[in-house]
């Protein structure tokens, strides 16, 4: 039996992640409930605020206004920023 303590034992690399990943951006977000970093308010997705007129999406949160996901795509790929985001909960798929 493997010593639970034996960090290099047990870690794997990023590679590992993908399947719980796919499973996280394959469903529709907007029903996902976040929870703001800022003031602990809880909201689907689909009813936070979002201003797209700048060079990334700015996604804020309905309760206090405050940014909590930025995200921008173009030739260098997707770059998805969610510093104001406590806890990303999706919905289950099947």
């Amino acid at each position: 039996m493997s010593d639970p303590t034996d960090q290099d034992g047990r870690r794997l690399d990023g590679n590992a992640a993908a399947g719980v990943l796919t499973e996280l951006f394959a469903v529709d977000l907007t029903t996902a409930m976040a929870t703001c970093a800022h003031c602990s308010g809880r909201a689907a997705l689909g009813q936070h605020l979002v201003y797209a007129d700048a060079p990334a999406l700015v996604v804020r949160c309905p309760t206090c206004g405050q940014v909590v996901l930025r995200c921008a795509s173009d030739e260098a790929g997707l770059r998805l920023e969610m510093s104001g985001v406590l806890l990303l909960t999706a919905p289950a798929v099947g």
